[in-house]
């Protein structure tokens, strides 16, 4: 599994306050963090963005690239941010994200066909309906990889994101259940390599203490990563989760397994790791 920092949004008041100031020294700290913290890609959440859109993302784009070279997800509501953002990426690009919802369709397909990048779908219905059961989240899933097809994106540039659902909701623990099922069967399902994506952090998210919810994120990450899911979306600063990420990719490989092969654990944030990912809880 691919392991994608989820740690880089606005909604963090350093991170507003330097997207503000245009200052981009906070945004490169953050990310030095969540790459020593075990990150291969980041999420670059830059939110609605209501006023200079294009000026703050190409700051946030610029200052994560300034730091890493990997693949970079863009993940706005703002079309004109979302092209800046492409333009200014210097590399793999991916557009997080549209759904089955017309208007998202309208935005951003046309945007990830005309700058090369791959796009994230989300298994949403209009309204922001979540699918529960297993059929219809093979329905919408079915529905999106045919508008791709209807917009001539090649499928291997789809990543199908399934949406895991709050344990907190009344349908959450039988939805993420079906999540399971879609996983295991989207390839006979589809006929194509569409890749997978799940954001972890929603499971447990809502008041709880921080033991609990990386408890969670370590009970739920073998099971997505046994039905197969290729990249995860996640708080990089809980570090049992992400060994647990990497034990789990060990254990699905092919061969005789050694820890040797298996990657190390994350390097502790400097100022703890614990410590750290419960001021990132205050934070969101």
């Amino acid at each position: 599994m691919l392991i994608i920092a989820d740690n880089l949004h606005v909604v963090r008041s350093d991170i507003a306050r330097a997207v503000a100031d245009m200052n981009p020294e906070p945004i490169r700290r953050l990310v030095h963090s969540c790459l020593r913290a075990g990150a291969q890609a980041i999420d670059v959440n830059s939110g609605p963005l209501p006023r200079k859109a294009r000026e703050r993302m190409r700051l946030l784009v610029d200052a994560v690239r300034s730091v890493h070279r990997g693949s970079l997800l863009l993940d706005t509501t703002n079309a004109d941010a979302m092209a800046a953002g492409l333009a200014a990426c210097r590399g793999k690009a991916i557009v997080n994200g549209f759904s089955l919802e017309p208007d998202r369709i309208e935005r951003f397909l046309p945007l990830a066909k005309s700058f090369g990048a791959d796009i994230i779908g989300y298994l949403l219905y209009p309204g922001g309906r979540v699918p529960v059961d297993a059929d219809d989240l093979m329905q919408a899933a079915v529905s999106l990889f045919e508008i791709c097809i209807a917009a001539g994106l090649p499928p291997e540039r789809l990543i199908i994101d399934p949406v895991i659902a709050p344990l907190s909701w009344q349908d959450g623990l039988r939805h993420n259940q079906s999540v399971l099922t879609l996983l295991r069967h989207l390839p006979d399902l589809l006929g194509a390599p569409v890749r997978t994506i799940a954001g972890l952090s929603n499971l447990a998210s809502g008041p709880m203490p921080l033991e609990r919810k990386i408890a969670l994120e370590q009970a739920y990450l073998p099971m997505l990563a046994a039905a197969g899911l290729d990249m995860l979306l996640v708080n990089v600063w809980h570090k049992p989760t992400i060994e647990t990420a990497n034990l789990s990719d060990g254990l699905l490989g092919s061969g005789v397994f050694a820890w040797g092969d298996v990657a190390p654990g994350p390097a502790p944030h400097p100022e703890g790791a614990m410590a750290m990912s419960i001021e990132h809880e205050k934070e969101r």
